[in-house]
């Protein structure tokens, strides 16, 4: 994962296709508790003992989302965060949607 969290995510212009299950293995096995739907999204949820520390968690990926130019799909609810990722333009998953998630899970271990 720490490769992955140490790479920048790369904007999509589109024109090019999704990544397919062979490609996606070697970078899901770099991640956590991460699971890919239908070889077209990634999804993860995580758990906290209150609002307020579920809301600072989506306010970080927030900042990190800004300066990666790439945003996931929050789902904010109490003691509770669930992502989903993926990259529009291409309507599934680029390497960038997995950068994006270690670079969410490295904010769980500040």
């Amino acid at each position: 994962m720490a490769e992955l969290a140490t790479k920048h995510c790369v904007p999509c212009r589109g024109g090019v296709p999704p990544l397919g299950a062979d490609q996606i293995i070697p970078l899901i096995d770099q991640l956590r508790g991460w699971e890919v739907i239908q070889t077209h999204h990634l999804t993860k949820n995580y758990a906290f003992p209150d609002f307020v520390s579920a809301l600072r968690f989506v306010n970080r990926i927030g900042e990190v989302a800004e300066q990666e130019g790439h945003h996931p799909d929050i789902y904010l609810t109490w003691g509770k965060v669930r992502i989903q990722t993926y990259t529009h333009k291409i309507d599934g998953l680029s390497e960038s949607d997995f950068i994006l998630a270690a670079k969410i899970d490295e904010l769980t271990r500040e």
